[in-house]
């Protein structure tokens, strides 16, 4: 037998085409059916804040905030304690330098000043005495001795000649000897009473110490007296009076206090980030916060070389050359500190850098639709920015909210 033949005709095929036909429609859409079943199951993208970076040049600033240094505060308090008799100032009064400013009871005081006069008196007339009336005594004295010796040693020379041709007894020589030997010890005598009372010599010196002592004594006393009246050290303000008559002063309590005149300086604290914008001499602009339309000059004079550790701050004092005429010991002042210029720097918000107080900051660059993590280098931080000296590129799309983990899908916001 023959095998069969399968014959197909037009029609067949016709009919055939048309059922393929018919499953095109179902095979498309099972196609993106899955596609969207694949699209449904990634995670969706999270909208996010992002900030692109360009390179610019930046004037650097650094603002602090502080208040006006009084050039000197002092406590002024009595040396001895007594009873107040007077106060003469009063809060914000202005004093000059020696001006009295409260007073003391001196009765007793001065009565002891008193009584050192008469002593420092007592002493110079003793003095005076010596040397006008007790030295020239003295001296006439002594030349009266040697006078005297003279006689007796020719009566002595005389009686023993006579003695020797036997004109006279030996008790008369005797005599003699005992009158000569008298006379010598009187020439002694008055020689060391002429020496006393001469310059140099003991009455003289006792007498001299006397009235030194008597002196010293009456400067105590008047020292003293001088301390009943309570001085201003040096011109200046009165900022408080603690003191009213009738108190009882005493060392060591402090009766009222003055702010001193002088140069005035502004004391602010900066973040010692900010160190390498800080220059000796640099001219800042400050303002007080009780009067913010009143601009003044202010330049750099001292910045500490110690940081504050609990603070991570450093201390800067600023002169101010004309300050204005409402500018005030303590009161609030903010500073504005111009610094160099930064050329093509890039900078980024400080709440976008993670880590940025550590050795390893880094932060989150949008990529392909990711967050791609990056390790950066930060130099300077600027009024809630940061200077990123290595890790970024100009153009590039930084996310600024820390909620975004490494690796995510994003799309900006």
């Amino acid at each position: 037998m023959k095998p069969a033949c399968a014959i197909s005709s037009p029609a067949a095929e016709r009919t055939t085409l048309i059922n393929a036909r018919r499953w095109v429609p179902w095979l498309t859409a099972a196609a993106v059916l899955a596609a969207l079943v694949f699209v449904a199951a990634l995670p969706k993208a999270q909208p996010v804040n992002v900030i692109t970076v360009n390179a610019a040049d930046v004037q650097t600033s650094v603002v602090a905030s502080g208040r006006v240094l009084p050039p000197a505060k002092v406590e002024v308090g009595a040396t001895l304690t007594g009873r107040v008799e007077r106060v003469r100032v009063r809060e914000g009064a202005r004093v000059q330098a020696g001006e009295v400013l409260v007073e003391l009871e001196r009765s007793e005081i001065a009565a002891g000043v008193a009584q050192a006069q008469a002593a420092v008196a007592r002493a110079r007339a003793r003095l005076a005495s010596v040397r006008t009336l007790a030295l020239p005594t003295a001296e006439a004295g002594l030349k009266q001795a040697e006078a005297n010796l003279l006689l007796a040693e020719r009566e002595e020379r005389r009686s023993r000649d006579l003695l020797a041709k036997g004109f006279i007894s030996q008790a008369r020589h005797d005599e003699a000897l005992r009158q000569l030997d008298v006379a010598r010890s009187q020439l002694a005598s008055a020689r060391a009473q002429a020496g006393a009372q001469a310059n140099g010599g003991a009455e003289s010196v006792q007498a001299q110490s006397q009235l030194a002592e008597a002196q010293a004594a009456l400067e105590v006393a008047q020292a003293r007296l001088a301390q009943t009246q309570i001085r201003a050290p040096a011109a200046g303000v009165v900022l408080e009076r603690v003191v009213e008559p009738g108190d009882i002063a005493q060392p060591g309590r402090r009766l009222m206090s003055l702010a001193l005149d002088g140069p005035v300086r502004l004391i602010v604290q900066v973040d010692e980030k900010n160190l390498p914008l800080i220059r000796d001499g640099a001219l800042a602009t400050a303002i007080a916060d009780a009067f913010p339309n009143e601009r003044f000059e202010a330049k750099v004079a001292y910045i500490s070389p110690g940081i504050d550790a609990s603070r991570g701050s450093v201390e800067l004092r600023l002169d101010v050359p004309q300050p204005p005429p409402a500018l005030k010991a303590d009161m609030t002042v903010s500073m504005d500190l111009p610094g160099p210029q930064l050329r093509q720097a890039l900078l980024v918000p400080a709440e976008a850098v993670r880590q940025l107080q550590s050795d390893a900051p880094w932060l989150l660059v949008a990529r392909e639709g990711r967050a791609e993590r990056v390790a950066v280098r930060s130099s300077l931080q600027l009024q809630g920015r940061v200077v990123i000296s290595g890790g970024l590129r100009g153009g590039e799309v930084v996310i600024v909210d820390r909620q975004v983990e490494p690796g995510a899908r994003v799309r900006p916001r």
